[in-house]
């Protein structure tokens, strides 16, 4: 792993722990969240949440 993938590695683990916390103080949220149906349903609510959690570490 090259350094500049350790880094997005380590903010995307940053994102998602951000993301738990707004769902886990939003109840409305967390309902959406659970009505997802697919990853690509979660990445993009998330998204829509300004929330990049859709790459992998690898990924450009």
């Amino acid at each position: 792993m090259a350094k500049k993938d350790y880094e997005n590695f380590l903010n995307k683990i940053d994102q998602l722990n951000q993301l738990v916390e707004l769902i886990n103080n939003s109840p409305e949220k967390y309902q959406l969240i659970i009505s997802c149906k697919t990853h690509e349903d979660v990445v993009e609510l998330a998204k829509q949440w300004g929330y990049e959690i859709g790459k992998r570490w690898g990924e450009s």
